[in-house]
């Protein structure tokens, strides 16, 4: 039986064949791509938030390479004990329609039980990559209370 470590870097391998990821996960596996809901996220990238099943993970990666054109993506970091394993790495993708390149570190947590993950979470610069989106306008904060608003 494969160590969960090993079992997070098979689903990465080939995480857009269906059957690949569904022989590594349980029926009921519960995906969280970048966060748990967030409705103007998912606007700029559909596959944001949380689903279950092996087909919300493979839909999410089919939908991240019709975007974006993976140009690296390396592995800093992967470890785990019998439950739970990490990856940490980076990864630079061209977005297809714009053409702009970003590059963002990232980092998958994924659980497991038997062999088989049961909880996968994928976590990234969302501000980054959702301005590999972005094709106008500018955008308004203000986070410091003593400060100014800031546009870009």
């Amino acid at each position: 039986m494969m160590q969960p470590a090993e079992v997070l870097a098979s689903i990465l391998q080939n995480s857009t064949d269906l059957e690949h990821v569904r022989s590594l996960v349980t029926d009921d596996v519960m995906y969280v791509s970048l966060n748990y809901d967030n409705p103007d996220l998912h606007r700029i990238m559909p596959w944001a938030g949380s689903g279950r099943g092996a087909e919300r993970i493979v839909k999410t990666m089919v939908d991240v390479v019709r975007c974006w054109e993976r140009v690296d993506f390396q592995v800093e970091a992967l470890f785990g004990d019998n439950q739970c394993a990490a990856m940490f790495g980076r990864f630079t993708y061209r977005s297809r329609v714009l053409g702009k390149l970003v590059t963002s570190p990232f980092a998958v947590f994924a659980k497991v039980a038997d062999g088989r993950c049961h909880h996968l979470q994928f976590m990234e610069d969302t501000f980054a990559t959702g301005a590999s989106f972005r094709s106008g306008g500018s955008w308004k904060f203000r986070s410091d209370p003593d400060g100014k608003e800031v546009v870009i």
